[in-house]
């Protein structure tokens, strides 16, 4: 294998990698925004139960009937 052979296959090996990487990146950068949105729908259901906590069908605080 002469060199010039082994630069164009570490050339496209690099150009694979720097395609990986992009994807990845792209992945965490979806999941990070999607982290964002669940920890806002989670602060808002914490607000709720904290200003509604009779709300719904078995209250919070309330014991089981069997007690």
């Amino acid at each position: 294998m002469s060199q010039e052979d082994r630069f164009v296959d570490i050339e496209i090996k690099l150009a694979h990698q720097e395609d990986l990487v992009e994807s990845l990146n792209q992945m965490v950068y979806q999941q990070g925004r999607r982290i964002d949105q669940l920890d806002a729908m989670v602060a808002k259901l914490a607000e709720h139960i904290r200003n509604n906590p009779q709300s719904g069908p078995n209250p919070v605080n309330d014991r089981p009937p069997h007690y």
